[in-house]
């Protein structure tokens, strides 16, 4: 009294097992689904009873199994694929439970439709990964689709089963959208059809360009991870065995500035932000710990390539802070690879003496002298408010035309006004921290994120570390 369940594999011979094959040599009966007993037929010993059924009949396949088994028969029940994957394993098993049978129960294990598909597709399962099946005939959308934002906002390699049906149309489109809620538009996404089998098609495209409408449920999807990548055509997921050589910074500090980086673009809500936002963006969350930033920083088109630009051009050779902290924040390597001096007036005794006779701050006063001294400077600010007002004023003035501005004061009185009163100044490149928020620690990391402009596009933060 045995019963064999076996998975055939997707369908090509060369991909059914060896034991799967000794197990339908073994048995008397075979049953099936009908379109499954052509991949395994030249393989049935003479005389062998094959009993097959169309699409959901699975209880009525796992009855005649267990009815012919307890006459004594040996039964293979096979499935597409691996049996123990949304095939008749489990069925076999609750049902021997429910009818408290002796029948020994034999599972074997078949190549998993979406194996097959991944290795016609390249290596897209190097890493964590999890499969999902669309079918709601008895598992509720609602928990369904719970799965589904598990699996993007995990970072999960995602395969899907059963993408669509004559009656599930609109099920794949649900599921991409919520993938593109949590992943890049150009994640990685490949589609195989009919894998093993003569009609056999493979795709890959991006999140962005996948078209539902290509797929039937004939069709296994899978959706790469963040580090998914296409390599001469092939989907590619790597396991990390690389890492530390393309991670790798000059030093620990570096390297920790990297990986902090990678983790922070992870987690942004809006992963498709230009690099020259995307750069000082990153620099900013880094320092604060603070998401909020993605929609706090406020940034005139193109600043941050506008102002490296002039660094790279030697137009920049002064940057003028508000206060000492925010001076002491701008990497010192960064400024003397470039040859940039960092000048700040907050102490400068001639501030002091005409903040007392102009009953002004002293941080007014600074702006005033610099102002004189260096009125094209890159002005950067993150603490007062009063100073970056009192620059504004001598721009409207004509006194001072800065090569940019660095508005990031912080506080609750004129803080929002001040950051306001630069935006209208539209020839002047400008990085403003948004509302009340801001600090010294942020206008010398946005002041960081121009001179190492030269590092966003491959990610790597911290040179000067």
């Amino acid at each position: 009294m045995r019963i064999y369940v076996a998975g055939i594999g997707p369908g090509s011979p060369e991909d059914i097992t060896p034991a799967v094959l000794q197990a339908v040599q073994d048995s008397d009966v075979v049953i099936g689904y009908k379109y499954y007993f052509q991949f395994i037929e030249p393989y049935l010993k003479p005389g062998t009873e094959c009993i097959d059924t169309g699409m959901k009949k699975e209880q009525e396949r796992a009855l005649h199994a267990f009815l012919l088994a307890e006459q004594g028969k040996t039964v293979c029940v096979i499935s597409s694929g691996d049996a123990g994957i949304y095939g008749m394993t489990p069925l076999i098993y609750e049902m021997k439970r429910e009818r408290n049978s002796n029948v020994e129960i034999i599972p074997l294990p078949g190549i998993s439709a979406f194996q097959k598909a991944a290795s016609l597709l390249g290596a897209p399962m190097g890493h964590d990964f999890c499969v999902i099946s669309l079918s709601d005939l008895m598992t509720p959308w609602s928990l369904i689709e719970k799965r589904i934002k598990a699996a993007a906002s995990g970072d999960f390699i995602t395969a899907i089963y059963n993408p669509k049906s004559q009656g599930r149309y609109w099920q794949l489109y649900r599921l991409k959208e919520i993938f593109l809620q949590e992943r890049s538009t150009e994640n990685v996404v490949g589609y195989v059809r009919q894998a093993g089998r003569e009609e056999q098609e493979t795709h890959v495209t991006t999140l962005k360009d996948f078209n539902p409408e290509e797929v039937d449920m004939f069709t296994i999807v899978i959706i790469g991870n963040s580090q998914s990548y296409l390599s001469d055509g092939k989907f590619i997921t790597p396991r990390g065995y690389y890492r530390e050589r393309t991670e790798e910074g000059k030093n620990l500090g570096q390297s920790i500035m990297i990986k902090s980086f990678q983790t922070i673009r992870k987690e942004l809500k809006n992963p498709d932000i230009p690099l020259w936002k995307l750069w000082p963006m990153l620099h900013a969350i880094h320092t604060t710990a603070d998401f909020e930033m993605e929609h706090l920083l406020w940034m005139d088109e193109g600043a941050t390539a506008t102002l490296y630009d002039k660094v790279k051009k030697g137009s920049i050779k002064t940057i003028v802070t508000d206060v000492t902290m925010a001076s002491a924040g701008i990497r010192k390597g960064a400024l003397e690879r470039l040859g940039i001096q960092t000048v700040c007036y907050i102490n400068d005794p001639r501030g002091a003496e005409m903040a007392k006779e102009k009953g002004i701050t002293r941080a007014q006063a600074g702006m005033r002298l610099a102002a004189e001294e260096y009125p094209d400077a890159l002005y950067a600010f993150g603490n007062a408010p009063t100073a970056l007002l009192e620059l504004c004023e001598l721009i409207r003035k004509k006194k001072c035309h800065p090569a940019g501005i660095i508005g990031a004061p912080v506080g609750f009185v004129h803080v929002e006004e001040s950051k306001h009163a630069a935006k209208p100044f539209l020839d002047i490149p400008k990085i403003l921290i948004e509302g009340r928020k801001g600090g010294s620690n942020l206008a010398a990391t946005l002041v960081n994120s121009i001179l190492t402009y030269d590092d966003a596009e491959q990610l790597k933060p911290g040179r000067d570390v």
